[in-house]
């Protein structure tokens, strides 16, 4: 054999090996989901050299009564991810709406115990328990699985405001606070995504995002 088809005969031989070397050692990829809520910058001092960190908010915990008449606080839902959204019962159209989608995701993640769902209402003076019990009825909601909460209207006010940020009615005191937001919330409390609780697709992402979430935790 010639030298120049033996040349070429190595180079040919030698691609798909350097394929698979350059795949396995770049060509890993990672899908990272975002942070929300930002609290603050802090400044570290690494090997001589300050960083600049961003410090995110963790949700404070909660103890609001559920549909069952169970109270309910951070620590039943925490562990995994759950989803929270906000809604009062004599909504008329997208409250029902966006709750039909919180349906899906339920459905999606029937069989998964990491993953709750947590849907507070801002008309606490109205959604009573058993008001709580009805509608969730409506939804089909899996008890331990979809929890709809009421409780103290100042408290559900600051959660509403402080916690999620969501923009306070105009106005003096504490009044009905409306968002068709759906948040995902890690571990360690904090938001890791905002969708649109409208819109189908956005809810894909949503459950799309969850399964992300889940992933990480497995391969920690």
């Amino acid at each position: 054999m010639r030298p120049k088809h033996v040349l070429l005969l190595g180079l040919i031989l030698l691609v798909p090996v350097l394929a698979f070397v350059f795949l396995y050692t770049f060509g890993t990829n990672r899908y990272a989901l975002p942070t929300f809520l930002p609290d603050r910058v802090d400044s570290t001092l690494v090997e001589g050299k300050w960083r600049r960190d961003t410090v995110f908010h963790q949700l404070a915990d909660f103890r609001f009564a559920s549909q069952s008449g169970r109270e309910i606080t951070q620590q039943d839902v925490g562990g995994g991810v759950y989803v929270a959204n906000f809604f009062f019962a004599t909504c008329p159209g997208a409250c029902p709406r966006m709750n039909s989608q919180m349906a899906r995701v339920q459905e999606k993640f029937r069989h998964e115990p990491r993953v709750k769902l947590v849907s507070y209402t801002v008309d606490p003076a109205h959604d009573s328990v058993a008001v709580l019990e009805r509608y969730a009825e409506q939804y089909g909601a899996i008890a331990g699985k979809w929890f709809f909460l009421t409780g103290d209207k100042t408290a559900l006010y600051r959660l509403a405001t402080e916690e999620f940020r969501l923009d306070a009615p105009s106005g003096a005191g504490p009044g009905i606070v409306h968002s068709q937001n759906l948040y995902l919330v890690d571990r360690e409390h904090r938001v890791r995504g905002i969708y649109d609780g409208m819109k189908p697709k956005d809810v894909e992402r949503l459950m799309t995002e969850i399964n992300v979430l889940l992933y990480t935790y497995e391969h920690e």
